[in-house]
């Protein structure tokens, strides 16, 4: 047990501390970039993380809910900071970024798949920059002496000579794939890592209400249509975090389901039940049903002495 514990609310963050004799475990969490989604509140094996939905302020937009942790629950596992798409929780021992469950193999990581090639890049171009609705892109230049150029215009004239640098904060990266597609030249290539199906049935949404849309962080993932003037999907953007099912006034009208996670390979209970309450039982089944068939594969080949093709 721990000779102290200690919670801290403030406007910017929400931090729990367990002080040991000789380690110090650190759950912080950044108020900036939290979304109020639903995967750190599923994924918590010890249903620690709870969601304080805002009230609605008439005339005002809606805001997205507000994430709780139990202190008397938490044991400081790392499972929300390891799934959280927005990179917003962060657990640390002893002032280091150490996520146990991973180096136990007991679970796994979050797979971040984003494939950069500056070379392609035109020195004169910031369109990733400009259309990443998390404003986790930078580009810079690099001068023949290698020195960081902030403004490409004050050396136009040797534009011929700079190398473009682009550099994104994947750690924080949700993988809505905007980039890749506002991009003109193929710079970048990017993977989502939550699948899922995402409907909105316009006719059951209260007339006027833009909740959803209010809050989703990703631009573009959902959009007011001009002709019925209801909030609409473009799933090719939704990273469905569920940030706009938490807040929306009405169960049947937004309807949403994970159907899978890129992860690196693990066999674990603790991920099973993390799965189950994240993904839909379909896909939690295929899933299963190919690690059953992996295991087997290996076991053949453990007592054949040779490898199968």
């Amino acid at each position: 047990m721990p000779l102290k514990t200690l919670k801290k609310d403030t406007a910017e963050a929400l931090t729990l501390e367990w002080i040991l004799h000789i380690r110090k475990y650190k759950l912080a969490l950044d108020k900036n970039l939290c979304v109020g989604c639903q995967i750190c509140t599923l994924a918590c094996p010890k249903e620690a993380i709870k969601l304080e939905k805002q009230p609605k302020i008439l005339g005002e937009k809606a805001k997205h809910a507000k994430i709780d942790i139990d202190l008397e629950k938490c044991n400081f596992c790392a499972i929300c900071d390891i799934l959280c798409p927005y990179g917003a929780i962060e657990v640390t021992v002893n002032g280091e970024h150490l996520l146990s469950v991973v180096e136990k193999e007991s679970f796994p990581q979050l797979i971040r798949d984003i494939q950069v090639d500056a070379s392609k890049c035109p020195v004169d171009c910031v369109e990733c920059e400009e259309a990443c609705p998390l404003d986790l892109i930078k580009v810079t230049w690099l001068a023949a002496d290698r020195k960081t150029v902030e403004n490409v215009d004050s050396l136009s004239e040797k534009k011929g000579e700079l190398q473009v640098k682009i550099d994104i904060q994947e750690e924080r990266c949700p993988c809505c794939r905007i980039c890749e597609f506002k991009c003109p030249e193929g710079v970048l290539t990017v993977r989502k890592n939550f699948h899922g199906k995402i409907d909105i049935q316009p006719e059951k949404c209260p007339e006027g209400c833009t909740d959803c849309l209010d809050v989703c962080p990703i631009t573009g993932a959902l959009y007011l249509s001009d002709e019925d003037k209801k909030v609409h999907v473009n799933e090719m953007f939704c990273v469905y975090c569920g940030a706009c099912k938490v807040v929306c006034p009405v169960e049947e009208a937004l309807e949403l389901k994970r159907t899978s996670v890129r992860h690196t390979p693990v066999s674990s209970g603790a991920w099973n039940k993390a799965l189950e309450r994240l993904a839909s039982p379909v896909e939690i089944s295929k899933e299963l049903k190919a690690k059953g068939s992996r295991k087997v594969l290996e076991s053949v080949e453990k007592r054949l002495g040779w490898k199968m093709v």
